[in-house]
């Protein structure tokens, strides 16, 4: 009795859940650190922006930074963000993303690839109403890049943080936690800088 070849499991998926390109599709691809925000985190975290917004995302610009499958960003476009900018450092996921900024036909997206830290540092000052930080674990990114982040939020800006841990306003003196919640083993938070490094940035 020959043995029968393994079944091969679909590509994990998640999607986008609101705006113009609902329910669609985003391949996960399998690589290291690249952890996609799960559905119920995202609708929550953009239930609370589009109330922050009032509503309104057409003046809103976004920069997510740790962009792995693009569904953070991509959410925001669906939603009518003006302009979003993903930055990616693995080649793979890259060309994942363009392909499906060409399906979309997402004309507002500029997809750039290369080290967080280093392009982070390169972006014009308070260019951003809402920075999207989802770094891989386990990597003490949040404390380098928060401070990169602070330079670049326009006034009123907003940085949501996702981590393996809770986030405490000891931990960050510098910023006020706006949202927070948990979901799983995420941990999740909108944050704002605080009026002292908001008269510094």
């Amino acid at each position: 009795m020959q043995n029968k070849p393994a079944r091969k499991s679909a590509p994990h998926q998640v999607r986008i859940i609101g705006g113009q390109w609902k329910r669609t599709p985003l391949a996960v691809l399998d690589a290291p650190g690249l952890r996609p925000t799960p559905d119920r985190v995202r609708e929550t975290v953009f239930n609370w922006l589009t109330h922050l917004f009032d509503g309104r995302w057409d003046d809103i610009v976004c920069l997510d930074v740790f962009a792995g499958t693009g569904a953070l960003g991509f959410e925001a476009a669906s939603r009518g963000a003006a302009r979003v900018v993903m930055i990616e450092e693995n080649a793979y996921a890259v060309r994942q993303l363009e392909a499906v900024k060409e399906r979309l036909k997402a004309q507002q997206v500029n997809i750039i690839r290369g080290d967080a830290m280093s392009r982070v540092a390169g972006l014009p000052p308070t260019s951003f109403h809402v920075i999207f930080l989802d770094p891989p674990y386990h990597r003490e990114w949040l404390p380098k890049m928060l401070p990169l982040c602070a330079t670049l939020l326009a006034p009123g800006g907003l940085v949501y943080a996702e981590s393996e841990v809770p986030l405490t306003s000891e931990v960050l003196p510098d910023w006020e936690i706006v949202r927070a919640d948990k979901a799983g083993i995420v941990y999740f938070h909108l944050l704002q800088l605080g009026n002292a490094q908001k008269n510094q940035a």
